[in-house]
């Protein structure tokens, strides 16, 4: 089962936010630092019923009968900010997260999993020997999503941004070939420098990104000094079709000057093998898709109208497609062919591009929806429009050259390489 995830209260949240924006420019791991286990990084919304991703985690961790896995889960309020915490069927806080994702991973054939009982009630416990060495017992890890900031602030060392006991422990793991997994804020916390800390993507067009952690959850917030700094290949986002995140993804990347941001939707795993060695290779697993969005030769501008950029190159990958970060080329699973478009019929103007909160018509992946869209049809592009005015984004999608188009069923758009993207006001 799927348990929405609380916020916090006022005073927990001014508070992160005081923190976030006087964090200084260190991420937690050391310069030069490499890891040779595995990640698994889930864009949120982890359905119970995904064996798939489930499996490669245990898997990793030693396989059935042998995996322990260790539920990290301080993402989440503690049972005293959780109206149902007494209720096992509807409570959502650190305490019965942990048990659920416990339970779940002993269900799909781990040896063992237990909570590890670090939370905003327990942060000494993050540098408490008992605890250290239940993690030291683990051959594996799970963080819950709920906010990432919650992670920085139980297992991170205040300003210094230094690693307590439980997380130099879970770091070391993963460089000796461990398991580390997350869904939504756990996968966010993998992040280096400049981790989102919220925002909605129309906003985060017309606005611009600010760095701190703000009450307001629309606002495109990040923190400089990042999160764990597990990996290094581009920013992460998560929820992206869900929410309609693309937008946010792309103004983030391209306002702190990363090349590369992958953008995970949910019930979808970006799994990176051999992580930050010279054999790194990423792996989409479950059902829906990851974003690549391509900045190297993406130019910004500011129009009268506002903010605009172009020559954003798009990939959009899915179940059992890989992705070398170096090279940056993509190979499709192996069940998929070569998409031959037959349809003439132009792509139906989306209204709703990034799926707007106001919009009581809209629908989920428009974004990519929209692509797909276009690679299975001959024309060579396509437009999509935010549901917001004042003024009015465009997207449009170009077809390039060296777009290659992949299907499971003959017919419909799997995945994709290499769409252009412009984001732009209109006049």
């Amino acid at each position: 089962m799927n348990r929405a995830r609380t916020l916090s209260t006022a005073a927990t949240a001014a508070a992160l936010a005081l923190a976030a924006l006087t964090a200084p420019q260190a991420t937690a791991a050391p310069a030069g630092h490499r890891h040779s286990g595995t990640l698994v990084i889930v864009g949120g919304g982890l359905k119970d019923t995904n064996a798939e991703i489930y499996h490669e985690i245990i898997t990793k961790a030693g396989g059935a009968g042998h995996a322990r896995i260790g539920v990290l889960t301080a993402a989440s309020v503690t049972p005293e900010h959780d109206p149902n915490a007494s209720d096992p069927a509807t409570c959502s806080n650190s305490v019965c997260n942990g048990t659920y994702y416990a339970d779940l991973f002993r269900h799909y054939g781990a040896a063992d999993a237990q909570w590890i009982p670090v939370d905003l009630d327990h942060i000494a416990a993050a540098d408490d020997d008992t605890v250290l060495a239940q993690v030291e017992s683990m051959t594996g890890f799970f963080f819950g999503g709920g906010d990432q900031y919650r992670y920085i602030t139980t297992l991170l060392h205040g300003e210094a941004h230094t690693d307590s006991k439980v997380l130099a422990a879970i770091r070391a793991k993963l460089a000796a070939g461990a398991v580390v997994s997350g869904s939504s804020a756990g996968a966010e916390i993998a992040s280096g420098p400049d981790m989102v800390t919220g925002g909605d993507s129309y906003p985060a067009l017309r606005e611009g990104s600010s760095p701190g952690y703000f009450q307001d959850p629309t606002r495109l917030g990040y923190l400089p000094a990042g999160g764990f700094g597990f990996f290094d290949a581009g920013l992460i986002d998560t929820h992206t079709g869900t929410y309609g995140r693309e937008g946010r993804a792309i103004r983030l990347a391209a306002d702190t000057g990363h090349p590369r941001v992958f953008a995970l939707d949910e019930d979808t795993a970006l799994e990176v093998e051999d992580n930050g060695t010279p054999h790194e290779t990423l792996r989409v697993l479950g059902t829906h898709g990851v974003s690549v969005f391509d900045l190297r030769h993406a130019r910004t501008r500011t129009t009268p109208a506002g903010w605009a950029v172009d020559g954003v190159d798009y990939s959009y990958l899915t179940d059992q497609d890989r992705y070398d970060p170096r090279s940056w080329r993509t190979t499709p699973a192996a069940a998929k062919q070569p998409l031959h478009p037959v349809g003439t019929t132009p792509v139906p103007a989306e209204p709703d591009v990034f799926y707007s909160a106001a919009d009581p018509a809209g629908h989920p992946y428009a974004f990519s929806g929209t692509a797909r869209a276009l690679a299975a049809t001959t024309g060579a592009s396509a437009t999509a429009t935010t549901y917001e005015s004042a003024p009015t984004y465009a997207v449009d999608f170009t077809k390039t050259p060296h777009l290659r188009a992949f299907t499971a069923d003959g017919t419909t758009t799997a995945s994709f390489t290499h769409l252009t993207l412009a984001l732009h006001p209109e006049p």
